[in-house]
């Protein structure tokens, strides 16, 4: 073997070692497949992932929330028209139907180009790939990031923030963001931020500007829309309304308001998500 050859031969196993190395291709959404996505990674593959079995709740399964459902269903509405329309942040108490309301709105509206790709905490570094890879579909998109918050000096914080409002490049027309938090700011906040006259040793200089960096990123989502916890009949009449879906009648959905009570003091809640716990327990037994 000539030392050309030698050289080939080794040349081509160093070439076979890289295409080990290299990440591999993403595989190409297909969008026919369904209505909402999620975006996954693996190693250094980055793609949209079809939700096979996508949650078929329906703006009329959500009770006690009209306000807030009006405006989210008129937001989302102007938006699959392509009017214009806000990204929004929905903040509040927990379990009061906040990403149910999302969900709903696809539902309502998939038949009119609505598309969700939902999207970790974790990975909205990747926001602008994201948009990136829909700018040009004809569908609407609303990247959905669910129980969003950030810790001082968390990843994502910034990248959340160039997405909404502060890229060079103006946000895709067929793009909208709706995330969810049980906080209002997003971050956590300290009684010292009110101390704008307090300074301690090596301080901040400007405790102000701080506040301000704080809130920022709230600020950029355009509607605001705030859940609140629910009184006692609100909960019972969501009980009764999901007994009511699961085949219970009057006289079971009657019998079953003390039980649903002792549920919700056990957990020290009385929202729409133990509601539906509840309801799921109680119509099973009686199954």
């Amino acid at each position: 073997m000539t030392q050309l050859d030698q050289f080939l031969v080794r040349a081509e196993q160093v070439l076979s070692r890289l295409e080990k190395l290299l990440p591999a291709s993403a595989p190409p959404p297909d969008f026919a497949l369904g209505t909402a996505f999620r975006w996954r990674k693996r190693g250094n593959v980055a793609y949209l992932q079809v939700v096979r079995h996508a949650s078929s709740i329906a703006l009329g399964d959500l009770h006690n929330i009209a306000i807030q459902k009006q405006q989210i269903e008129q937001n989302t509405l102007q938006f699959v028209r392509g009017k214009p329309a806000n990204n929004v942040l929905l903040t509040g108490a927990r379990g009061t139907g906040k990403s149910s309301l999302i969900k709903a709105c696809l539902n309502q509206f998939s038949g009119q180009g609505l598309r969700l790709i939902e999207v970790d905490k974790s990975d909205l570094a990747d926001l602008s790939d994201i948009v990136d890879l829909v700018a040009e579909r004809s569908e609407r998109f609303i990247i959905f990031c669910d129980d969003l918050s950030f810790e001082e000096g968390g990843g994502g914080y910034k990248a959340l923030k160039v997405a909404l409002d502060g890229s060079i490049a103006a946000q895709s027309d067929n793009v909208l963001i709706y995330a969810t938090s049980n906080r209002r700011h997003l971050l956590p906040e300290k009684m010292s931020y009110n101390s704008s006259y307090t300074h301690a040793e090596d301080g901040d200089l400007h405790p102000g500007e701080t506040v301000e960096e704080k809130i920022s990123l709230s600020e950029r989502f355009g509607l605001w829309v705030s859940f609140y916890p629910f009184k006692q009949d609100d909960y019972l009449d969501i009980v009764a309304h999901w007994l009511g879906s699961m085949g219970c009648n009057a006289e079971q959905v009657a019998a079953a308001r003390g039980d649903a009570l002792r549920w919700a003091l056990q957990r020290g809640s009385r929202s729409g998500r133990v509601a539906w716990q509840f309801a799921r327990d109680y119509a099973g037994k009686l199954a």
